[in-house]
This record gives C-alpha cells, sequence and structure tokens, in this order.
C-alpha cells in the first residue's frame, strides 16, 4: 500500500475508488471541467477518472493522491506522481487540481513540497519534472513560485480532453537544487497558512 504523505496542512492519501465523491463535490467548486486546459473529469466522469490512474499504479507508471486539507477535514482534488522511471530515478508531478476555493492558498506550497521531499529524501529522484498546458499560465506561474526551472516547451505534445493539441511547458527540479527548493517552500508555506 503506497504511505500517506502529509504535514500540518494536507494528506496525501492514496486514492481510492472511496474518494470518488468527494472529488465529485471538490471539482464541482468552480466547475474545473470547464477549464479546457485542464483534465478534471466532468460530472460522472470522476470514477473512470480514479479507475484510470489505479491502473496506471498497478502498471507501475504513476502513484496518485486525494488531497485532504487538514484543518477542514475536506477533500480539495487530486495529485500524482506519474511518468515515474528507475534508471536514473525520476517522477513527474502533475495531473494536479484543487477545488477553486483552495487555488492560490497554502494548499499546493504544502503538497508540492510533501511530493519534493518524498521524491528526493525517501525515493532517491535525481529529478522531478513539472509540466503544464501552454495555455495555463496561472500553473505556469504557481510551479515557477515553487522555485522549478523553466526546461522548455514541447510543441503539439498531446490532446487536450476537447481534442485540440496543447504544448506542454516543462520544468524541473534538480536533486542539487532540493535544499534550497525546500527552504523556500518552507519559508512560502509559512507566509501562505499564517
Amino acid at each position: 500500500m503506497p504511505p500517506t504523505l502529509e504535514d500540518a496542512y494536507v494528506a496525501l492519501e492514496p486514492l481510492h475508488p472511496e474518494h470518488v465523491p468527494a472529488l465529485e463535490a471538490a471539482a464541482a467548486d468552480g466547475e474545473l471541467w470547464k477549464l479546457w486546459f485542464t483534465s478534471v473529469p466532468a460530472p460522472g466522469q470522476m470514477t473512470a477518472y480514479v479507475e484510470k490512474a489505479l491502473a496506471g499504479q498497478r502498471e507501475g507508471r504513476m502513484l496518485p493522491f486525494a488531497i485532504r486539507e487538514k484543518r477542514t477535514g475536506e477533500l480539495v482534488g487530486s495529485t500524482r506522481y506519474y511518468d515515474i522511471v528507475s534508471d536514473p530515478p525520476r517522477v513527474a508531478i502533475g495531473y494536479t487540481w484543487y477545488a477553486r476555493r483552495w487555488q492560490k492558498s497554502h494548499v499546493n506550497t504544502a503538497c508540492k513540497r510533501l511530493l519534493l521531499a518524498h521524491a528526493f529524501e525517501r525515493l532517491g529522484c535525481v529529478a522531478v519534472e513539472l509540466h503544464t498546458d501552454g495555455r495555463n499560465l496561472d500553473s505556469q506561474r504557481a510551479i515557477e513560485r515553487l522555485g522549478a526551472t523553466r526546461e522548455g516547451v514541447l510543441r503539439a505534445h498531446k490532446r487536450r480532453p476537447d481534442g485540440s493539441l496543447r504544448d506542454t511547458v516543462c520544468y524541473s527540479v534538480l536533486e542539487r537544487e532540493w535544499p534550497d527548493v525546500s527552504r523556500w517552500l518552507e519559508l512560502r508555506l509559512a507566509r501562505l497558512a499564517g
């Protein structure tokens, strides 16, 4: 069973079918499926979304989580490791979304700090990647605020849910950069959650 990653702010619980109703409610806060550059499932599609993520976990390609905000106990979104590679060890963090009222709060910083710490300190990764849609400027700014380095753009990289082609903006954090990024995230989290 994958571990639960947690701190004083959030708990990243291994994704489970029992999370579906609460995740549907979280996605409804802001009708997130209407954002054409995200992969948030529309009403009635959360079960298939969770099943696909768990299939990726069984195949060793993904490790998905449901995000619980600790003060309220509420499930507020989902995130995962994907593109898991063993040599050299590296992962990508993505498929991340939050209910609208938790966007631009302490939640994203807390989640990314936990995921990066686990990747570098427990999994022994040499690098962690973060990818986002070229049109998702909010996501790009959020990734840059984490201290990740912009690597470049993969043009016409994959299809969006609506079938259009997406340019993927690629970022990374290297193992040697983690101590400084970790300190920055601690300071940022104290400010956001204070």
